[in-house]
């Protein structure tokens, strides 16, 4: 029997890429976002590929992520895989001129969400002392860019919680990663800047981004490796890409 993964953000981007590449592999799936109608659509999707669960809530809600967790079906229960990757930008502005709701917004859903996902998942495999927590961070946690402030902030939270845990954890046998992307089209940069799709679309152009389905498979080869091996810390980045802030555009 396959293990189980439970997988945040699942209505788009890496988070469906990763439920696809996973349920191709007969894994058992646990999908999660706040976005109903597309997790439906999804687990339609692969109906008849996987053994498929739903939970629609918001990571920013404490109370909905331990409410959802805890109805899982007993064939769901025991999460081997967490995939913690539902994760926003919202803005792009010069710290002094930062909106505070995109603040809170960034911090409670990049920082206390993972957090709130994670303390509901880790119970059972400190029981069993076996798991596998993977947390989508980001090149904005390895460096700061201009006007990346509170999203960089929130990063840098994220792989320091990923460290932190892989130390908290070790003595019980549950592997920690971390994986950074770099520059990925999904919608990401449509978020960020509020709908806007063609500052969204600029933000790609002159040169060719990683797809969702690259970190995909990066997810799940680090989720594959021999139980002997944890690969603790990824960056992965598109070959135009060699910084945070340095990328090769076609003129």
């Amino acid at each position: 029997m396959k293990p189980t993964i439970l997988i945040t953000g699942a209505t788009s981007g890496i988070g469906r890429a990763a439920a696809l590449l996973f349920g191709k592999h007969g894994y058992n799936l646990v999908i999660c976002g706040r976005r109903r109608e597309r997790l439906e659509t999804l687990r339609d999707t692969l109906q008849g590929v996987c053994e498929c669960a739903l939970l629609s809530f918001d990571v920013r809600n404490k109370s909905e992520v331990f409410t959802a967790i805890e109805s899982l079906p007993e064939k769901f229960s025991n999460i081997d895989i967490l995939l913690n990757n539902a994760g926003n930008a919202h803005g792009l502005s010069p710290v002094h001129e930062g909106d505070l709701e995109d603040w809170e917004m960034m911090l409670d859903i990049n920082v206390k969400g993972l957090l709130y996902v994670s303390k509901a998942v880790m119970p059972k495999m400190v029981q069993r002392k076996k798991g596998h927590i993977i947390n989508i961070g980001s090149i904005a946690g390895k460096e700061v860019y201009a006007r990346g402030n509170v999203y960089c902030a929130s990063k840098f939270a994220v792989n320091a919680l990923s460290e932190a845990m892989r130390i908290d954890l070790v003595e019980l046998g549950i592997k920690v990663s971390e994986i950074k992307p770099g520059a990925v089209e999904t919608e990401f940069s449509e978020v960020r800047f509020k709908g806007d799709k063609e500052k969204a679309r600029k933000t790609y152009e002159g040169f060719e981004p990683l797809t969702p389905e690259d970190i995909a498979d990066v997810i799940y080869f680090v989720a594959t490796r021999p139980g002997r091996v944890n690969i603790a810390d990824m960056l992965v980045l598109p070959l135009a890409q060699a910084s945070a802030s340095v990328i090769q555009r076609k003129r």
